[in-house]
């Protein structure tokens, strides 16, 4: 008696959950396109910071799909193959996912929906445990079940929001209200997106899941063929995940002080307007700016003492540091005192010229700070050179 009865109950589910159809994890190569260039060159902005997938495993993804000559299996084997190239494509962002599949019987634990991982911190290896955990589908396609269901699954879920339904929209019942209260709970923080997995016979489907991605006013409706290759995966990862952004233009590109010289090779980033700068984009005169051991100016530098009059005229805010320095030749000692005496002789040109003193302090670094080799002429006198530099406030 005990086994007839046990016999009946097991006939009973059957009949109510559909003969449970096992899924293979075994996926299509892929190779994802790489968007990582784009997210770091700002033509992508992250506008998602977490995602949720709800997967149909009810027994009609069990069926072989037909609608592309391109997969062989299960419509559930498609959906998996999918999400495994989803979670190929998207880059190294940071994120939270989870996943809830949705159905009944076995695949289930005999229940409507079946949380298969709840909300963490993404990672590929991690999303992909999620997928494989898809082992079979059984029941009927309750998708209503599992939004309602979402509800507290993404009550921890941080800025914004994407829903993402896999299924042949196969529905029992409408999915329809419980959509309009999820969204009514995360407002503008929510975008559902949907993604049919059907065969011709399952066209209303898709009619329904478009109207479930139309509901969050944000997201949008797809289906197998538009995201299985490469460039269809990744259109679909940057639709859900980032918004267009300005390119970031590269430090070659940029001169951020107007100086004539690149951001890349601009050893003074910070030159005041108007300043006449040198190679390394320092506001700097090089050569032999005064005879031997002298702190005497030479007329031929009188150019450039007039650019730097100019320079504090034009920015009266300016106050400056005359820096000296000299080639390799002398002792440390000798060359220290000299580049000061020299600093000095500016700062005191420049006052006779109609500068404040107060604007302009003097320091001198003798050869402990070489622009070029000490080893050639055109080097040395490179290095003998008076700089300008705004003082430190």
């Amino acid at each position: 008696m005990r086994t007839t009865l046990t016999l009946s109950a097991a006939l009973v589910a059957a009949l109510l959950s559909g003969c449970a159809t096992q899924s293979s994890n075994t996926f299509q190569p892929f190779q994802a396109e790489d968007l990582s260039a784009q997210v770091k060159a700002g033509l992508l902005v992250q506008k998602t910071n977490t995602f949720f997938v709800l997967n149909d495993s009810s027994s009609s993804m069990g069926k072989t799909f037909l609608n592309s000559a391109e997969y062989s299996g299960t419509k559930l084997d498609v959906e998996k193959n999918l999400l495994n190239k989803f979670n190929k494509t998207i880059p190294a962002i940071p994120l939270s996912s989870g996943l809830r599949s949705f159905g009944f019987g076995p695949c289930l634990g005999w229940s409507h929906t079946h949380l298969n991982q709840p909300l963490q911190n993404y990672s590929k290896a991690g999303f992909d445990s999620a997928i494989t955990s898809l082992t079979c589908s059984s029941g009927g396609t309750p998708l209503a079940e599992a939004i309602e269901a979402s509800n507290a699954d993404l009550a921890s879920a941080s800025g914004n929001i994407a829903l993402l339904v896999f299924s042949d929209g196969m529905d029992e019942f409408s999915p329809l209200p419980a959509a309009q209260a999820l969204k009514a709970r995360y407002g503008d923080r929510l975008c559902i997106y949907t993604v049919w997995v059907g065969n011709e016979q399952d066209a209303p489907g898709q009619t329904n899941l478009q109207e479930v991605a139309n509901i969050s006013n944000c997201g949008f409706a797809t289906d197998v063929n538009a995201i299985s290759n490469p460039a269809g995966m990744g259109n679909f990862v940057k639709n859900v995940f980032f918004k267009p952004g300005s390119p970031v233009k590269e430090c070659s590109q940029l001169d951020d002080d107007n100086d004539g010289v690149n951001n890349c090779l601009d050893k003074c980033p910070n030159t005041p307007k108007g300043a006449k700068v040198d190679k390394d984009g320092c506001w700097a005169y090089h050569g032999i700016f005064f005879d031997f051991d002298s702190d005497k100016i030479k007329p031929n530098f009188d150019p450039a003492l007039e650019n730097a009059v100019e320079v504090l005229h034009i920015n009266p805010e300016l106050s400056i540091e005359i820096q000296g320095h000299t080639d390799s030749f002398g002792s440390d000692d000798y060359n220290l005192n000299l580049s000061e005496r020299r600093a000095k002789a500016v700062k005191n040109e420049l006052i006779r010229r109609g500068i404040d003193g107060h604007r302009m302090s003097t320091i001198g670094y003798g050869e402990s700070k070489p622009a070029d080799t000490n080893e050639t002429d055109e080097g040395r006198a490179y290095n003998r050179r008076v700089v300008f530099d705004r003082a430190k406030k």
